[in-house]
């Protein structure tokens, strides 16, 4: 029985590196960091990218929000509030007519 062995192990040579336990440990450790763990590399790049992600959402906002303190500071004057009321929201005083033309896009696109 011990020569059967022999021979098979004569056949099929396993390499030296994998009889090794302390290489079988780490590789499995490696593997196990990597891939398996509930805190693996994979976990952290898709964490990282969803971190980037609410970075860059962050400074959007606050460029917004900076806009808008900016927008408001302006608004606090009476003829930049009549200003602003006149072109958004088609406001008048009293005593004029608004009128609104708009171009079809259709049309001023074909005439030569």
């Amino acid at each position: 029985m011990g020569e059967e062995i022999e021979k098979k192990k004569r056949k099929f040579p396993v390499p030296r590196l994998l009889r090794n336990r302390f290489f079988l440990v780490g590789l499995f450790f490696i593997i196990w960091m990597l891939f398996i763990d509930n805190y693996s590399f994979l976990e952290h790049r898709i964490l990282n990218k969803i971190t980037n992600d609410l970075e860059n959402n962050k400074a959007y906002f606050q460029d917004e929000i900076l806009r808008d303190q900016k927008a408001i500071k302006r608004l606090k004057n009476g003829e930049a509030t009549e200003k602003y009321a006149r072109e958004k929201y088609y406001m008048k005083r009293d005593n004029e007519d608004i009128y609104i033309i708009e171009f079809d896009s259709l049309t001023a696109a074909e005439t030569p």
